[in-house]
């Protein structure tokens, strides 16, 4: 046996202390007083330090005692209280949630998942604020926040939900009528649809192309008459036929597979923006949290597999 305390010494020289005698210890025990009088001895041996005064017929402990038992018992009640933790990580969700995600995300993929969550789990109370722009990772106003890329920031716990890419696209009738680019640098001649979200420069779009030594990049100003902050209104004006825009896969795939719009520059890559849930490293525990951010992950990984498996299948079915 090892030098010093040991973690089952706590709780037996805990009680050896709240009972004030080795009888009415042995007694809380279960065990005999001849029994109690020799673990204590065994703990005081391994110690090198005297923890009771034997002096007097009821048990006091002498000062380095009382400080053993003074911390033995904060260590015993932050177990207790883990413990306590554990237990309610494993009941059922419920209590408030306030969720943040952006405006045209969070309008079209974030809150249908939330009234299923809902259904599912009907003791919580969600709360959904949709703003332009992320909010800071300090900002505690929210418990977990859907947003573009993983944050820089170690403090909070990022949970990728789902790949997503921006790409380049426009109306088929746009591209009839100007022409498509064939480098990036012939984008300076067309009408961009500008979208003023985040913190990237506003019309600046960067793309590269090949992998590794052979990579380039090419990042191009654009320009165009119109401009908005809210995604969705930039995907209409594209549909519209007023020019290229760049937007994330999730809000235009089902343009592209319908054929309502039509890759640019396909063979050049725009900046990544998988998905991730992002939520405060003190709430990694908790229940309405941890259900929240798997239901919403398992809810993005079924919708795009379908939709991979419903491409596949009309692909399949042009080329028969």
């Amino acid at each position: 046996m090892g030098p010093g305390i040991q973690p089952a010494d706590l709780g037996f020289l805990v009680t050896l202390a709240a009972n004030g005698s080795l009888s009415a210890a042995a007694r809380e025990l279960g065990v005999s007083k001849a029994g109690v009088s020799k673990r204590l001895a065994t703990i005081e041996a391994r110690t090198g330090v005297a923890l009771v005064n034997r002096s007097t017929r009821r048990l006091s402990l002498t000062p380095e005692g009382d400080a053993v038992v003074e911390r033995a018992r904060r260590i015993l009640g932050d177990i207790e209280e883990l413990d306590q933790l554990l237990v309610r990580s494993k009941q059922l969700p419920k209590g408030l949630l306030r969720v943040n995600a952006t405006l045209g995300f969070g309008r079209s993929h974030v809150a249908p998942v939330i009234s299923r969550f809902v259904r599912r789990h009907p003791e919580v109370e969600v709360q959904l604020q949709l703003s332009v722009n992320p909010p800071p990772l300090t900002d505690e106003a929210f418990d977990v926040c859907i947003r573009f890329g993983p944050p820089p920031d170690a403090r909070v716990i990022a949970r990728k939900l789902a790949d997503n890419r921006r790409l380049l696209c426009a109306a088929p009738a746009y591209l009839e009528r100007n022409g498509s680019p064939r480098t990036p640098q012939e984008l300076v001649r067309h009408n961009c649809i500008g979208i003023r979200q985040g913190d990237e420069a506003y019309g600046t779009w960067r793309l590269s192309s090949g992998r590794g030594a052979r990579q380039r990049s090419e990042t191009v100003k654009t320009r165009g008459n119109l401009a908005t902050n809210d995604g969705e209104i930039a995907v209409n004006w594209a549909l519209e036929g007023h020019g290229i825009v760049m937007r994330a896969e999730w809000d235009v795939a089902r343009h592209l597979h319908s054929g309502r719009l039509v890759p640019v520059l396909p063979q050049w890559d725009t900046p990544e923006a998988d998905v991730y849930a992002v939520y405060p490293q003190r709430l990694q525990l908790s229940t309405r949290v941890r259900a929240f951010v798997e239901f919403i992950a398992e809810s993005f990984g079924t919708r795009r597999s379908e939709r991979q498996r419903a491409e596949a299948a009309t692909g399949s079915a042009a080329k028969g």
